[in-house]
């Protein structure tokens, strides 16, 4: 479901800007800025990029990703 909302024109612009850097609609600009932001904010002793970092990493496809082995022979 999405729902119309205001948004100031320079928040507006700079999405757009931004979204078209990073192939993104402007609407699923802004929700990303809106995560990213809520996560910091309910997380405040994590940095703000590494929040943004997690969240991209978090909804990557991880189909090609391979698992880590600890070597335990290393104590």
């Amino acid at each position: 479901m999405s729902v119309s909302i205001r948004v100031d024109e320079m928040i507006y612009n700079e999405a757009r800007k931004v979204a078209a850097a990073e192939c993104r609609s402007i609407a699923h600009q802004i929700e990303f800025w809106a995560k990213i932001g809520k996560c910091a904010l309910d997380n405040p002793e994590l940095p703000t990029e590494f929040v943004k970092e997690l969240w991209i990493s978090k909804n990557q496809d991880h189909s090609l990703a391979e698992p880590f082995e600890f070597d335990s022979n290393n104590d």
